[in-house]
């Protein structure tokens, strides 16, 4: 069967894949365009799998309400110049899609869900990305509150990603509250929520640092013990202020913590508002970065 050059023109269209490849698609399937595209997913999987050991910490962290279900999600790719590729991002989006409207328990069950408005699973559609953009791309994790008021905030085009979730009483918007929250988590990221997430084993190792830190110090060393624990009190009080969300110093207005903020805020709508929890991504978090050497890359180029 032949083919026209509009033929390969339209396979390029729908698979996103380089003009040689889908007139190579087209010749192998004697102008067959579904047996084309079959071919160039074959050939998809085998460049995801080649690709698949090369590490992925770029990419990027998305927040979103879908159907007021809250999803935030981290994706990896290569390097961060895909992580701004339209198609990179489309597939992030789509990606929270899934997790909104599936509610998959893990990561190998997302990847076995149908993903939006195709026919392929998200393992097969990721593939496909990977084929068409060229670099290794990994779904890293994803977290998803159906109950609650959730508000999103993406920080530096999706650098951090931070969803919150709220309780609300009395009908109001908080929308303006939870962005507020999620900003103050995306700069400070605090270790814990509130004071009471903090352990005992936690604050015995912090009260000990501190007595040490007074044995030293010459000033502090001949106070009596009673007056030292005091003191260490006071300093826990501090810790809590610059180590729990709720308790820390709110970054708008300096002179209330984020739990009076949201108090204060709240009673002027009219309302309530609960902090219930609230998650962080931030991308390529943990993970070692691929180095670049662009030398030797040039030279390989060369050979």
């Amino acid at each position: 069967m032949a083919f026209t050059a509009a033929d390969v023109k339209y396979l390029r269209e729908i698979t996103g894949v380089g003009m040689m490849d889908c007139k190579k698609a087209l010749a192998t399937a004697d102008g067959d365009m579904d047996k084309a595209v079959e071919w160039l997913r074959e050939k998809g999987l085998a460049a995801a799998e080649k690709k698949a050991g090369r590490i992925a910490a770029e990419g990027m962290a998305y927040a979103a309400v879908i159907d007021g279900v809250g999803v935030v999600v981290e994706v990896n790719a290569e390097s961060d110049f895909v992580a701004k590729n339209e198609k990179f991002v489309s597939y992030v989006k789509g990606i929270a899609q899934v997790v909104a409207k599936d509610n998959p328990a893990d990561l190998d069950a997302l990847y076995a869900c149908k993903y939006p408005d195709s026919d392929m699973t998200v393992q097969e559609m990721q593939n496909d990305r990977v084929l068409v953009i060229g670099e290794n791309i990994k779904v890293r994790r994803f977290v998803r509150y159906a109950d609650g008021f959730s508000v999103p905030y993406i920080h530096a085009g999706g650098k951090i990603g931070v969803l919150v979730n709220l309780e609300v009483e009395g009908g109001i918007d908080a929308t303006e509250i939870g962005k507020d929250i999620a900003m103050q988590i995306a700069a400070l990221n605090p270790r814990y929520w509130d004071k009471s997430q903090v352990t005992q084993d936690v604050l015995d190792e912090e009260k000990k640092i501190m007595m040490a830190q007074m044995a030293n110090d010459p000033k502090m060393a001949g106070k009596p013990e009673q007056v030292r624990e005091k003191i260490v009190m006071g300093k826990l009080n501090k810790f809590y202020g610059e180590n729990c969300l709720l308790q820390q110093e709110f970054v708008k207005d300096g002179s209330m913590t984020v739990e009076k903020y949201m108090a204060s805020a709240a009673k002027a709508l009219g309302g309530k508002v609960t902090f219930k929890a609230a998650t962080r991504f931030e991308k390529g978090e943990g993970l070692e970065k691929r180095q670049d050497n662009l030398a030797e890359e040039v030279a390989n180029m060369i050979k």
